[in-house]
């Protein structure tokens, strides 16, 4: 581990020793990295005596909650007392923290622990390791520098962090390092076989219906490069699924063998789209895409809200990846 991240952990465990009520923060629409490094932190933070108060501004995805059977994670609400810091988990800004914004103001020390390419370094502590494939991992080297017990349920959160944020260990970004975080946290007694069950094998229905009107209407285009689809506000009333039951859809139209780039819209409001990008190239780097929009994330994943016209967004986004499709090296 390089010294500079060392004084950074250092620093943040020193600000921790000192703190007595934290809060624990991560962005709207939670993930399974957001959801396991974040509860990983807060179960962490409780094995130390310390008052935690653990928020997101939208419910724990279905499919998360056997993590989090004691409804840990809850919306955010006003607090009369300071907090004697504030640790902000894979949110890239503050802006993604969403309404935990309004409630964090009354706070000590805000820390910034992230690996997002696009962070926009806003804790008054930053630790940002952008090569680090999930946030999941950088709780489990915190805990593990701080000397802390790593219990089964810890491991259970940090391992589905980690598996979540990698594919389950497929993505390119996934390093050496990883696979011994993993292992080690199945050692500490993460339980493969819930952890698969629940995060892999348990899908709803709902999402099952809404998966098929995506093979039934998405799109190629540029040579069968660009693979995208709409989710629009009567896709899921009409299947009753909701906003969680959209992970990983777009996995489905990136693994087609000559798609480079895959393309997620969805309509938020009738003129804001959320739009979600994977990429399969080095050389295709989907957060400076995001970014002309917005946006931000990951050379590979990445996102952004749009406000518009639903075509004009589409429009917009598709000739801006076949931009940067054009300018590959050749």
């Amino acid at each position: 581990m390089k010294k500079t991240r060392l004084k950074t952990i250092d620093r943040i465990l020193e600000i921790i020793g000192k703190s007595h009520t934290i809060a624990v923060c991560s962005h709207m629409r939670p993930d399974g990295d957001c959801i396991g490094s974040t509860l990983g932190l807060a179960l962490a933070l409780l094995e130390q005596g310390k008052e935690v108060i653990c928020w997101n501004q939208d419910p724990v995805p279905s499919k998360l909650r056997f993590l989090d059977p004691d409804q840990l994670i809850q919306s955010p609400r006003p607090i009369k007392r300071p907090f004697d810091c504030v640790i902000s988990v894979d949110a890239a800004s503050i802006e993604r923290l969403g309404t935990a914004q309004e409630h964090i103001a009354n706070r000590g020390t805000l820390i910034n622990i992230d690996h997002h390419t696009s962070n926009t370094r806003f804790g008054d502590v930053n630790w940002i390791a952008s090569k680090e494939p999930s946030s999941g991992e950088l709780v489990y080297q915190l805990i593990r520098e701080a000397g802390w017990k790593i219990t089964p349920r810890i491991a259970d959160c940090l391992f589905t962090a980690i598996s979540t944020d990698t594919g389950s260990f497929q993505y390119p970004s996934t390093l050496p390092e990883t696979y011994y975080a993993a292992g080690d946290l199945v050692k500490k007694g993460a339980d493969l076989t819930t952890v698969c069950d629940e995060v892999y094998q348990s899908y709803p229905l709902s999402r099952v219906k809404l998966l098929k009107r995506v093979y039934n209407n998405f799109r190629l285009t540029h040579d069968n490069q660009i693979a995208y689809f709409w989710l629009k506000q009567e896709d899921f009333s009409r299947t009753g699924a909701t906003a969680s039951d959209t992970e990983g859809l777009i996995d489905h139209v990136r693994a087609i063998e000559p798609v480079v780039v895959a393309c997620v819209f969805e309509e938020l409001e009738p003129e804001l789209t959320r739009i979600s990008l994977r990429s399969k190239d080095k050389n295709i780097n989907v957060s400076d895409i995001a970014g002309l929009f917005g946006g931000g994330g990951h050379p590979a994943a990445a996102g952004a809200r749009i406000p518009g016209k639903l075509p004009t967004t589409q429009r917009r986004v598709v000739a801006a990846i076949r931009k940067a499709l054009d300018a590959r090296p050749s």
